[in-house]
């Protein structure tokens, strides 16, 4: 196969972008070689390969910029884009997103699923870490709790800056969760809009007392 070359220009608004960009072009496996150099905001990129694998390779560049981009820059309306992987892969944890959306609401950020990505208010440092704290919570309760019951700890614990086994005593407290002795589980006793609601309200009634 004849083998080719071909240069692009990526070009970056700051070092916060070209970092990101070289970081996740890094993490691209292809069968192309790619060579990068450039100063400033100028990154020229330098592929070899067949004419087959350039063309790859230019596609798989440009969508990661546009995925760099998306993340770190809001759009017109101040929301930010995300690819749910990128944003778990980054945190080194995981969580569930309805777990993920419903903390994002509650924390008052605008927050929505398009097309596989989470489109948010909430910017990209900020998100990473609420997704570590999380992941972390959901590593204390994880094995003895449901996954209904999670949904509804995990984002009262994070909005009320409160331990995950707080939340869980308070659930038991105001009869909206039990500890299931056969399952070794806490599980709710009502749904789990229902269970939020009666517990967020308790927790504004107790602010307001203040």
């Amino acid at each position: 196969m004849a083998r080719a070359k071909k240069v692009i220009t990526i070009h970056v608004r700051d070092d916060r972008e070209k970092e990101e960009f070289l970081r996740e072009l890094q993490r691209l496996r292809l069968p192309a070689f790619i060579y990068v150099h450039g100063k400033l905001n100028d990154l020229k990129i330098n592929i070899q390969g067949t004419k087959e694998e350039i063309r790859d390779a230019i596609h798989k560049i440009r969508e990661i910029h546009n995925r760099v981009r998306a993340k770190l820059y809001p759009d017109r309306r101040g929301l930010y884009r995300y690819t749910i992987d990128d944003l778990f892969r980054e945190a080194g944890a995981s969580v569930s997103t309805p777990i993920l959306l419903k903390t994002l609401e509650l924390l008052g950020e605008t927050v929505e699923v398009k097309d596989g990505e989470l489109v948010t208010s909430m910017p990209w440092e900020e998100i990473v870490e609420l997704v570590e704290t999380l992941g972390e919570y959901l590593s204390d309760i994880s094995l003895q709790t449901t996954r209904q019951i999670r949904e509804v700890i995990l984002p009262v614990a994070v909005v009320y800056d409160m331990d995950p086994s707080e939340v869980t005593d308070l659930l038991l407290e105001l009869g909206l969760a039990e500890w299931k002795e056969d399952k070794f589980k806490y599980e709710l006793v009502k749904n789990k809009e229902q269970a939020l609601e009666i517990l967020l309200n308790h927790l504004k009634g107790e602010e307001n007392e203040d």
